[in-house]
């Protein structure tokens, strides 16, 4: 992509042409954002998890793609996550996932 902040071109699926990077296991990430806060584009594989979180700051989380699941529920494609500042959970996808994920701090591992 030529513009990184060009949003409206990753929700019409510009998120299929991006390169990623390995994140966490099963987990890559294509940063859009660094800094304060961060904002990314995640893509899960199939059966990928994130081991449970506390979270400093917001989190919110658009699902592009497919599904993603944590201790709340599963969210499929449109759904808009908000995890508020000290709340915790872990995360997971069952048949694979691309959200678009904001950071207002780093999340601490539990």
């Amino acid at each position: 992509m030529s513009n990184p902040y060009a949003f409206k071109e990753i929700a019409n699926e510009g998120w299929r042409h991006v390169d990623y990077e390995p994140f966490q296991s099963g987990v890559e990430v294509h940063w859009l954002i660094r800094g304060t806060p961060e904002v990314a584009l995640l893509r899960y594989a199939p059966g990928a998890s994130v081991p449970r979180h506390h979270h400093a700051g917001m989190e919110t989380i658009l699902i592009l793609d497919g599904s993603q699941s944590d201790d709340k529920g599963r969210y499929e494609r449109g759904t808009f996550v908000i995890n508020p500042s000290g709340t915790e959970h872990s995360v997971w996808s069952e048949d694979g996932c691309v959200v678009l994920i904001q950071w207002e701090a780093p999340v601490v591992f539990v």
